[in-house]
């Protein structure tokens, strides 16, 4: 299965158990973490961007102070897909890096 194919609703169900700290809102995952300070949290956004332009997907982000808020979702299949948990697990990785909670 291609990394861009949607989606299952099963399918969802099970990358979310894998996936505890990202939650579902519609065709999209939402997370949202405090960084240590705001340079935490943006050296958090330039690894995401890194991730993101080697996955050629790109997250939504808001960064209000060191609140970080990210919502992946892939718009050209008009829901998700795995490339969506792939980058949700790659972000994972970068909070954790600054110790992001």
């Amino acid at each position: 299965m291609s990394k861009r194919a949607r989606l299952s609703e099963d399918e969802i169900a099970v990358a979310l158990a894998d996936a505890p700290l990202w939650s579902r809102d519609g065709d999209s995952i939402v997370r949202s973490a405090d960084a240590p300070d705001f340079p935490a949290a943006i050296r958090v956004v330039v690894a995401v961007a890194e991730q993101a332009e080697e996955l050629d997907h790109h997250p939504d982000i808001d960064i209000r102070w060191r609140t970080l808020r990210f919502v992946l979702s892939t718009h050209s299949e008009g829901g998700l897909t795995g490339l969506d948990f792939t980058l949700a697990a790659r972000i994972d990785e970068a909070l954790r890096a600054e110790s992001a909670a």
